[in-house]
């Protein structure tokens, strides 16, 4: 093998993991936004436990974090929350996730 065809296998190696890793911390964030939001719903454990679900299902709509962002928002309506303060929450969870794997 040539070490140009090691160099590819090593960086189609390295994309692999680096996809695998954003998938994971997406879905980890998701999880601490369908937590966050359930709590300002004043949802019980089980229905907590069902709305994350929700939450991480709605990451799928997609690509990128505007369906979790819609869901959310919707959810959130008659609570007052800001688009800003929705963001700002996902950008600190997101920031949460990713050290949860580093």
């Amino acid at each position: 093998m040539s070490s140009f065809d090691e160099r590819e296998k090593g960086f189609e190696k390295k994309f692999a993991h680096d996809e695998e890793l954003q998938f994971k911390v997406s879905a980890r964030r998701n999880k601490y936004i369908g937590e966050w939001a359930s709590k300002i719903l004043g949802y019980n454990t089980d229905q907590e436990k069902e709305y994350i679900q929700s939450v991480i299902k709605a990451d799928f709509a997609e690509a990128g974090d505007e369906d979790v962002f819609r869901k959310v928002k919707e959810d959130l309506k008659d609570h007052n929350i800001l688009d800003e303060d929705i963001r700002k929450k996902m950008d600190e969870l997101n920031e949460k996730a990713k050290s949860d794997f580093i």
